[in-house]
């Protein structure tokens, strides 16, 4: 019989303050949540809670759930924003004698705005009234949104009534939904950190994204602070390995805490996810239940400063809209965030803005660029970006299809970085994308088509021009072409290359060429190859300096053609050889090597009648292509001889 696996989920609790969502938690799983002497004293609770929660599912599935209990009281919504950040299901707590209050609407909001799509919710104190009007009051608040069709189950800490069914409503919902995927991007958002004696730091989080294991190297940011990972534990257990969905403990002993270390909202995530920016571009949305005239639903006017609680942190910012000078209610505005210190968010990441003075929750949103340029944020080539991108965040295509219109070329490796997608699915979308003849993949460089189109057709008309003009040339030298281009990535100017010459073109020594380009010297230039030859032929061991062969531009065109056709070989700045003295140059060393042994380059230019000035760069290219080898000042045969 196959073994079934447990299903990891966190569940954070939502409602107003004295609710008795701490109370619930404790009846569900024997854990008080409440830990701080004042959270006892005061009766509330104030800073986040965890316990954990195992069910069986309908279908016999086990599932240990991670429950955060959050701050009900308005005081300390910034709290409750940093429990609720990586959770799968919500557990609304709506008392039967209040019912709807302001937190549980201000709760639901903000839940929307991170993505929250599930929720139960717990008719708490149900013993001390008739039910049905509270019940039908809280399916009306909830008729338009996400959470419509939530079940609603009464429930009494007192008498015990209706928590055995809240756990089967809770294991439902969880049995219906699909685990957090494992896409090879872990981010853990600090939610705790302290230090314990014999052990050292210790911070917790909730895993979102990818693994983390035991004696595997992290990063802090936004520190970009490098550390190894000791120990891991999920709810006291020790674990080799902490996966998404999973409530995590993780012991960092090199680490401190506080100011000058680390806290509450830094990340621990692995190497290679790109580095923490502060200008975040973003789609911004406002609720339309904001109630009119309320501060909450005030108009977010231009360059209004506002807090951006992301993940379980918060920073101040300042917004700047793309197209309006003020955002109301209900309205979407595509928006820039200037954000006092620098994140690492992904694409597709929610977050939730308040007002600058942390008294109401004013907007949400989706990071669409978490690596904008200052300079370009209403430049056409970002704005055609941001729109196409604000249409579908979370699509995979869309993703890949606009970072490659805004970016001209992108090393596939670097591609999304920071994005919810694996390595195998942008590599699939690319391939959807170039099958559909939108891009293309040309060795590790992905481009749009057109784009690359364009460079394809310039560089072609660039070399068929050299051919035209200079058709003793060999080609177009690449270092020229790279210039005119403007290309200034190696590897973009590599891929180019390449793909040229894959049908039309071929790469000759530094230059390019059309493969049915044949080299020829226009009849105007052949008495100066005959003065050339004549040159190098008079002393063919010794022949006159290159400067003297060459006393102006025609001789130069001519020389460059005769040594880019190989008539001609160039063995040093100075010295140039007509080939067969070249070679009959390089058989006579070789047999008196041969004949006498190890021999200096005195020894050598006097059997060969030649000179130093020819010598020396000739057994030094000799030397290079293995024919001879030095020894102290003497040369004996290489391996190729």
């Amino acid at each position: 019989m196959q073994e079934v696996s447990t299903r990891h989920f966190v569940i954070a609790t939502a409602g107003h303050v004295d609710h008795g969502k701490s109370a619930l938690v404790k009846a569900l799983t024997g854990t008080d949540p409440d830990r701080l002497p004042e959270e006892k004293a005061r009766k509330i609770t104030i800073e986040l809670g965890f316990a954990e929660l195992n069910l069986t599912a309908p279908n016999g599935q086990t599932i240990h759930a991670g429950i955060i209990d959050v701050p009900g009281h308005e005081d300390f919504v910034r709290n409750m924003i940093a429990g609720v950040g990586s959770i799968d299901l919500a557990l609304f707590v709506v008392a039967a004698d209040d019912g709807w209050m302001r937190q549980t609407e201000e709760h639901l909001q903000i839940l929307m705005y991170l993505g929250v799509k599930r929720a139960v919710v717990a008719l708490a104190k149900s013993d001390l009234r008739k039910i049905d009007s509270v019940t039908d009051g809280i399916r009306i608040q909830m008729c338009q949104t996400v959470f419509a069709r939530s079940p609603i189950v009464p429930t009494s800490v007192r008498t015990g009534a209706g928590i055995e069914n809240l756990k089967g409503a809770i294991a439902s919902e969880l049995a219906a939904m699909h685990p957090q995927r494992d896409f090879g991007k872990p981010r853990l958002f600090i939610d705790r950190a302290f230090t314990l004696r014999g052990i050292g730091t210790v911070v917790t989080g909730t895993l979102s994204g990818g693994s983390i294991r035991r004696s595997q190297d992290v990063v802090v940011q936004p520190g970009e602070i490098s550390a190894r990972v000791r120990s891991i534990q999920n709810h006291g257990r020790d674990i080799e390995i902490a996966r998404p969905g999973m409530r995590t403990a993780i012991n960092l002993p090199d680490l401190s805490i506080g100011e000058n270390g680390m806290q509450r909202g830094d990340l621990i995530t692995v190497p290679g996810l790109g580095s923490p920016h502060a200008t975040i571009d973003v789609l911004l949305e406002r609720s339309s239940r904001l109630k009119r005239n309320s501060p909450p639903a005030r108009p977010i006017k231009n360059g209004s400063s506002i807090q951006v609680h992301f993940g379980t942190g918060r920073i101040a910012a300042k917004i700047t809209l793309l197209d309006k000078p003020a955002l109301g209610a209900g309205q979407n505005a595509i928006g820039r965030l200037q954000l006092d210190s620098p994140i690492v968010a992904f694409v597709g990441d929610r977050f939730v803005l308040r007002d600058s003075s942390e008294q109401n929750t004013i907007a949400g949103g989706t990071v669409l660029d978490p690596d904008a340029d200052r300079a370009n944020f209403r430049s056409n080539a970002q704005i055609r970006f941001l729109r196409a991108r604000a249409t579908a965040p979370h699509d995979i295509d869309v993703c890949v299809r606009s970072e490659i219109a805004l970016r001209e070329f992108v090393l596939r490796k670097a591609l999304l970085n920071k994005s919810p997608f694996s390595d195998g699915e942008i590599s699939e979308a690319l391939a959807r994308l170039q099958c559909a003849g939108e891009i293309v993949l040309c060795s590790e460089i992905a481009t749009d088509r057109k784009t690359w189109q364009q460079l394809r057709e310039r560089a072609s008309s660039l070399i068929d021009e050299v051919h035209k003009c200079n058709p003793e040339r060999a080609g177009l030298d690449l270092n020229e072409l790279r210039s005119t281009l403007r290309i200034q990535e190696s590897n973009v100017f590599e891929a180019l290359i390449a793909d040229l010459c894959v049908k039309d073109f071929v790469r000759k020594g530094s230059a390019i060429a059309r493969i049915s380009h044949r080299p020829l010297l226009p009849a105007d230039l052949e008495p100066v190859e005959r003065s050339i030859r004549e040159s190098l032929s008079h002393k063919p061991f010794d022949p006159l300096p290159r400067r003297e062969i060459e006393p102006d531009r025609r001789a130069q065109h001519v020389l460059r053609f005769l040594i880019d056709s190989g008539q001609v070989i160039e063995v040093g700045p100075d010295a140039v050889l007509l080939r067969d003295n070249f070679e009959h140059m390089k058989a006579r060393i070789t047999e008196f090597i041969s004949k006498h042994g190890p021999a200096t380059v005195s020894e050598l230019r006097q059997a060969l009648e030649s000179s130093r000035r020819i010598m020396v760069p000739l057994l030094e290219r000799l030397d290079r292509d293995g024919v001879t080898r030095r020894v102290e000042d003497k040369r004996i045969l290489g391996r190729i001889v």
